[in-house]
């Protein structure tokens, strides 16, 4: 056996970290350079580790000349690597020294806050949940029960309204007891996250009475990155960490699901063993870019014992949210019927040429932002920009957003007879790929250039600027799945790659369908459908079941 036998499988990468890895531990057996190979490729899919055992099933390649199970975990475990702890195992998981450090670390400090005590006595809370928010409210409960909390729940179902009220309680409890008011911290993975998450809290914040409104003003979201304080050395190190601890009392992190595993045990380490934190998301939606998948394991993981799940949407018409369940379900067959029966809210265009289906439709809509940015009226481009997404899964390629951005750039030329020359033009459509803080955009933000009496602007939500102060920007006539978590439209479009794209997978489905909040149409063949809905998104990580077994 040796590791090129395997190549299809890794890419070059994986290859040079594995040779350099067994020479510089001067480890021979071939079997041992593929485990780490295969280490390095599985934290490129998402994966913290790889399992040994399984992994000839995991890859769909049980023909390759796979080493026996047996033999080839006591082989790892006894390598130099692993005696130098280059390499850890956890039961048939292997993993790179990091990551086995950053799992053991995140489970240890799960429970020791979920160990952690709390005050013995919590506040009415009737007052702040009425009549028609009952499950938020045994969920609020729960959360006031623990200092560790995961607050689960797909769009709609009402958790940011569970998150204000909440914090109005402990606020109201604090001061009860003659305490200093709490300081609270509302953080999300991404700037547009933070934005929106701030956004949705006062919003709710709003609906209360003036006392409550009063213990909560001043509230901001902010990045994970910023709340730790990015250091300009590292990417991977901040300011706050367990000998420099967060200052605040309640932490919220919102889009838990978007959190890495090294994000996670950044955020863990930084924050205080008396500090109430409440980590919400949902688990059915994507995970992190980077490796791990920690909002799903601790759901797994921890159960009822700091799980708390929100099941009734509120914000969907009832045909989006039975494809959505149907979706998360894994329920092919009852998706492809809702998806045939139609309706207002749902539409299916079953076809693997989507070209001519979606023209009119997408030039519409181009051409209806570009009338409104021609006549300098930014609210109304605006207000069209947000009304419909185009998603795609992958970046290039005929199902990509590269090929559709242009795609549509040509289509409108065609209808308006002027080609697209300039880079800036009204009624271009814009995604922010990267933080700006000097500007106040960020990495997700979207906006539209306008015409205006002294030349173009750009306008990204209520900001404006001059086009060329924009840094890193792309054409937004369409957008990843990926790029659209946390956010909604009016009308969705999801376009769907054929059925052996790797990226087509539940999770990116059903994230896909819950960003529309009327409509939602579905674009691609029933096989694909089938795939989507057939196949997970399964990461390797040992987090869950660490937690299971916690003693």
């Amino acid at each position: 056996m040796t590791v090129e036998a395997f190549s299809e499988l890794f890419e070059p990468a994986d290859l040079h970290v594995a040779q350099r890895l067994t020479t510089l531990g001067k480890e021979g057996d071939d079997s041992v350079a593929l485990a780490v190979a295969l280490a390095v490729r599985a934290l490129r899919g998402g994966s913290v580790c790889v399992d040994l055992r399984a992994i000839a099933t995991q890859v769909g390649m049980p023909e390759l000349p796979w080493p026996e199970p047996d033999r080839w975990l006591a082989a790892v475990g006894a390598s130099p690597l692993a005696d130098e702890r280059v390499l850890r195992m956890h039961g048939d998981l292997l993993y790179l020294d990091r990551y086995w450090r950053e799992e053991q670390q995140v489970c240890d400090d799960v429970l020791a806050l979920l160990a952690s005590p709390l005050p013995a006595t919590a506040p009415s809370i009737e007052r702040l949940f009425p009549a028609g928010w009952e499950e938020q409210r045994e969920a609020a409960k729960v959360a006031l029960r623990q200092s560790l909390t995961v607050l689960t729940g797909g769009p709609g179902t009402g958790k940011t309204t569970t998150v204000a009220r909440l914090l109005a309680s402990i606020a109201e409890q604090a001061e009860s007891a003659g305490g200093a008011p709490p300081r609270m911290a509302l953080a999300a993975p991404t700037g547009k996250a933070a934005a929106r998450l701030q956004d949705a809290v006062h919003a709710e914040v709003g609906k209360l009475p003036a006392v409550d409104q009063g213990r909560l003003a001043g509230l901001r979201a902010t990045t994970l990155h910023r709340l730790l304080g990015s250091r300009p050395d590292t990417s991977s190190r901040f300011r706050h960490h367990r000998d420099n601890r967060l200052p605040h009392d309640v932490i919220v992190v919102d889009e838990t699901s978007m959190v890495s595993l090294t994000m996670m045990a950044r955020l863990l380490e930084a924050v205080r063993p008396d500090t109430r934190l409440l980590f919400v998301g949902d688990p059915d939606q994507l995970a992190s870019v980077d490796a791990g998948a920690v909002l799903a394991d601790l759901v797994e993981g921890l159960g009822d014992a700091g799980v708390v799940e929100l099941k009734t949407p509120h914000r969907f018409g009832e045909t989006i949210g039975s494809l959505a369940e149907a979706i998360r379900a894994g329920d092919a067959d009852t998706a492809v019927q809702l998806l045939r029966a139609g309706g207002d809210a749902v539409a299916w265009l079953d076809t693997d040429d989507p070209s001519d289906a979606l023209r009119a439709t997408l030039v519409a809509r181009a051409d209806e932002l570009r009338r409104a940015a021609l006549l300098g009226d930014a609210r109304a481009a605006l207000g069209v920009l947000d009304g419909h997404r185009l998603l795609c899964a992958h970046r290039r390629g005929p199902f990509g957003v590269t090929h559709w951005n242009r795609q549509v750039e040509r289509w409108l030329a065609d209808k308006t007879g002027q080609p697209m020359w300039s880079q800036w033009y009204p009624g271009r459509p814009l995604l922010v790929t990267a933080n700006d803080y000097g500007l106040g955009v960020y990495n997700g933000d979207t906006g539209v250039v306008v015409a205006a009496p002294d030349g173009l602007r750009a306008h990204v939500g209520s900001l404006q600027f001059a086009p060329g102060r924009l840094g890193e920007v792309e054409t937004m006539f369409a957008m990843t799945i990926h790029k659209s978590q946390g956010s909604q439209a009016d009308e969705v479009t999801v376009l769907l790659p054929p059925q052996d794209s790797r990226l087509l997978t539940r999770e990116l489905f059903y994230t896909a369908v819950t960003r529309a909040k009327k409509h939602v149409r579905v674009v691609g063949t029933e096989a694909s459908v089938r795939t989507a809905i057939g196949r997970r998104a399964t990461r390797a990580s040992g987090l869950a079941q660490r937690l299971r077994t916690r003693p």
